[in-house]
């Protein structure tokens, strides 16, 4: 591992500890991105994804960025390298990918943006180990054979931690939480599409809330 990547790693290791559940945000529209981000760190999550996958995600981004100062924005849904140099643009403390391509993991060893790329087999993870990443993004986490998958890819892969995301929600977030490869969980349960759209503020920072006190702490 470079020595790049040694204390970037590290750096997102002690973010993912004290974040437990990271809410992949997909924001429709701009004007909801800061009462969204509010009602979050209200409710005790302030480490948030702004996923690239709506018209409205850069500025939404941008809006909280500089209107919300205590959430800590990553951007997610990174493709490419052009999407890693937006993310950076931004300020965004920490960027995530689904996947994980050759020519992304490439500019991401070139990168200090704090990274979890995406993986969902064993060479997958290899291929990220090569490039200095050992904590990784494991989507479709369910999809890709849930907490059994996991716990086999631990036993050649024992210094790999993971952040999987994916059919994760309130009803099985502690159990992933549990296993001891995994650091935090993402999924968008905590703030529902609908929620947002209705500007049900109170509801998710209640939610958030809830989930803060019953979920497992990783320190």
């Amino acid at each position: 591992m470079t020595g790049k990547q040694a204390p970037r790693n590290r750096h997102v290791v002690e973010l993912l500890m004290e974040a437990r559940v990271i809410p992949v945000l997909t924001i429709e529209r701009v004007e909801n991105a800061v009462p969204l981000a509010r009602a979050l760190v209200a409710g005790g999550v302030a480490t948030l994804e702004i996923t690239l996958r709506t018209d409205a995600a850069v500025d939404a981004a941008k809006a909280i960025i500089a209107g919300v100062p205590d959430a800590i924005v990553g951007i997610g849904t990174i493709l490419t390298p052009a999407d890693l140099a937006q993310a950076v643009s931004l300020g965004a403390k920490f960027g995530v990918s689904p996947g994980s391509t050759p020519e992304l993991l490439e500019a991401l060893a070139k990168s200090d943006l704090p990274f979890l790329p995406g993986v969902a087999t064993a060479s997958e993870v290899m291929q990220a180990q090569a490039h200095g990443f050992n904590v990784l993004k494991f989507f479709p986490a369910e999809q890709a054979g849930g907490i059994a998958m996991l716990r086999a890819l631990a036993g050649p892969f024992p210094q790999t931690r993971f952040c999987p995301t994916g059919g994760i929600g309130a009803a099985n977030a502690a159990a992933w939480l549990a296993e001891p490869n995994v650091l935090a969980v993402g999924g968008s349960w905590l703030c529902p599409a609908a929620e947002i759209r209705a500007g049900n503020w109170s509801a998710i920072t209640a939610r958030c809330a809830e989930a803060m006190k019953v979920l497992p702490s990783k320190g």
